[in-house]
């Protein structure tokens, strides 16, 4: 089982919705990071975006890349219910 990135803050539910919003967890890498990245290219400095995507690779590499184009993780968190084992909320700003 997969778990959130070692590191990254837990997203806080009191949080006032994201400016976006991305499912991804149909997509495969490195799909899954050329979405969030022409999201991300569309959204003005300052906001943000909440992602949708799965445990593995995903999980690994798109927070990996958002940090490597300088944008800020604020957070990662498993979503909860039985049906969606397995798949995780990333909370990112564009810087």
């Amino acid at each position: 089982m997969a778990t959130a990135e070692v590191g990254a803050p837990r997203l806080n539910s009191a949080e006032p919705a994201a400016d976006h919003y991305l499912d991804i967890t149909q997509l495969v890498c490195p799909m899954t990071f050329v979405r969030t990245k022409l999201l991300v290219e569309r959204m003005r400095v300052g906001e943000t975006a909440e992602v949708r995507l799965n445990a593995g690779e995903p999980l690994r590499n798109v927070p990996r890349s958002l940090r490597e184009h300088g944008h800020e993780v604020l957070g990662i968190e498993p979503e909860s219910g039985g049906e969606t084992a397995g798949v995780y909320r990333l909370r990112l700003r564009k810087r």
